[in-house]
């Protein structure tokens, strides 16, 4: 494994971190606790230490199985949750939940973290899935600097979501606020990631990077031979159609990435996502022990050369030979919600 540390911060991060939406929400199968504490368990035994977890994840479960996993370990591992969402409000299916962001709401959904997670502090405060109005409101900020000097929070920053899309919220994060960001960047959905890291890279604030493997599609899941089922509370059943087709096109023109290098297609987009020094972490999505053991294994492999980086980004800007570009969702004009 290896570490970076997050642009900005003083926070050591390893370059593979954890999902904890994996284990947490239910959107890749029944959630189990034994298996999903062994499996973060054995995380930190490859060397993960970033665990990214929100809480609305499972209403709350997704910080306290961090908490009964890895509480030995708690001044050894790095920490990042998430606010914004009133838990109290009624959820429809994956609808979104009412957000709020006033001080009294955001300090009380800390100290609620903080018991759940088992801690007196957090490393990294994430307003999540946050609209440009609440990002441009001061007093959320002074709202969390209050918390920094609490000691209850060590860093706070901005999840950017939760579709592809929401270029002025990461934008504002990054040059206005100044704080680092939570973005999805990925081979097949590289804008407004290539923005986003380009403006991190100027202002010298860090990114943490999820969804390396486009929700599946890079991780060698999925082939033309393999019958695709999904679990109907799976986020991808609704688009699996001209999703899968539209993917498994895209993936026969990355096929030159694999040639004589030692590695799998999941591998090789985790190692895309790291290039960009300046991304901290890469988030990908784990629910067995093959799959991590994979996906922590990638920090060890050889950087993808500049070369194939740059075939890859001609490669997007032509859509892989798809067609025009599916427009990049806003905050208005997001159409899929994942947390």
């Amino acid at each position: 494994m290896k570490y970076r540390t997050l642009a900005g911060t003083d926070l050591e991060l390893s370059t593979v971190g954890f999902g904890v939406w994996s284990v947490s929400t239910g959107w890749w199968g029944p959630v189990d606790k034994r298996s999903g504490e062994t499996l973060m368990q054995r995380a930190f035994e490859l060397g993960v230490t970033f665990f990214d977890t929100a809480d609305t994840y499972g209403a709350g479960y997704g910080e306290e199985v961090v908490r009964d996993a890895l509480a030995a370990h708690r001044h050894e591992i790095v920490i990042g949750t998430k606010f914004g969402y009133d838990l109290d409000a009624p959820r429809e299916g994956h609808k979104e939940r009412p957000q709020k962001w006033d001080p009294e709401f955001i300090e009380e959904a800390c100290e609620r973290s903080l018991k759940r997670l088992g801690t007196d502090y957090i490393d990294f405060y994430q307003a999540h899935n946050a609209r440009l109005t609440a990002i441009e409101r001061d007093e959320l900020f002074d709202t969390l600097d209050n918390l920094v000097k609490a000691g209850k929070v060590r860093h706070y920053g901005v999840a950017v979501g939760p579709d592809i899309g929401w270029v002025e919220e990461g934008e504002y994060t990054l040059q206005e606020r100044k704080i680092p960001a939570q973005i999805i960047y990925n081979i097949f959905e590289q804008e407004p990631g290539r923005r986003f890291i380009e403006v991190s890279t100027d202002e010298a604030v860090g990114v943490v990077s999820r969804v390396p493997h486009a929700s599946g599609l890079l991780d060698g899941t999925y082939t033309r031979d393999t019958p695709i089922e999904f679990d109907p509370d799976d986020h991808r059943t609704y688009r699996k159609k001209e999703w899968l087709e539209k993917g498994l096109n895209k993936l026969d023109e990355i096929q030159f990435l694999l040639g004589d290098r030692d590695g799998t297609i999941g591998q090789v987009a985790i190692q895309f996502v790291l290039k960009p020094e300046i991304v901290a972490s890469v988030l990908p999505t784990m629910t067995t022990t093959d799959q991590l053991e994979e996906f922590a294994a990638a920090a060890d492999l050889g950087d993808l050369h500049d070369e194939e980086q740059a075939r890859l980004s001609e490669l997007y800007d032509d859509n892989f030979g798809q067609g025009p570009h599916d427009p990049i969702k806003s905050s208005v004009t997001g159409s899929g919600y994942r947390e």
